[in-house]
């Protein structure tokens, strides 16, 4: 992970918290497969229309999450933290951190509840089995484009071509063979160590 950046010194007022809060009330309920799916439209919106975050604050959120034991969805914990951060103090940065965990987590929280319930009542309809089917591509149209971003940050396709020929590989392991996922890990920390990748 590289040095961190200084701070982007915001000037944040209310109304900002509150649209903060109200775009991760609806990044929550686009959230199929879970909050790493919406990193598109994070990435969008906290740097590339609000600059409430700088490319490496928002990739470095993600990766430090990733890594760390717990849910993934703690990613955004941390570009909360990084805004609240970047507005100039430790209580900004904890309202960040309660700000966009609050809306992420509260309207898929509840919308799952109730449609796991319903969705468990009326199993062999077949609307809600075309239903289950349906969401998969969705899932996984989102994922790749959280991929393209994270891969892109500040990076050539043409000279990074190892990289990608690397990720398309333990895509294929992964999904063709019954390794188990934590050897491929394995592999492609040694390839980066070796500066392979």
């Amino acid at each position: 992970m590289s040095a961190p950046l200084p701070p982007l010194h915001l000037v944040l007022g209310w109304a900002d918290w509150l649209d903060l809060f109200g775009h991760y009330l609806l990044l929550s309920l686009m959230s199929v497969g879970g909050a790493i799916s919406t990193t598109a439209e994070m990435h969008r919106y906290l740097v590339e229309q609000h600059h409430w975050l700088s490319a490496a604050q928002f990739n470095e959120s993600i990766a430090l999450a990733q890594a760390a034991p717990g849910p993934n969805v703690l990613f955004v914990a941390l570009m909360g933290w990084h805004v609240g951060l970047n507005a100039g103090s430790m209580a900004a940065a904890l309202l960040g951190v309660a700000v966009t965990m609050l809306g992420i987590l509260i309207p898929s929280t509840m919308l799952t509840y109730v449609a796991a319930q319903w969705g468990h009542r009326n199993r062999e309809l077949r609307a809600v089995r075309a239903f289950k089917q349906g969401m998969a591509p969705v899932v996984i149209a989102l994922l790749l484009s959280t991929s393209f971003i994270l891969a892109a940050a500040g990076r050539e396709p043409a000279r990074d071509w190892p990289l990608w020929l690397l990720a398309l590989a333990s895509g294929i392991v992964i999904w063709r063979t019954r390794i188990h996922l934590l050897w491929v890990l394995a592999l492609g920390a040694l390839a980066g160590a070796l500066q392979l990748v």
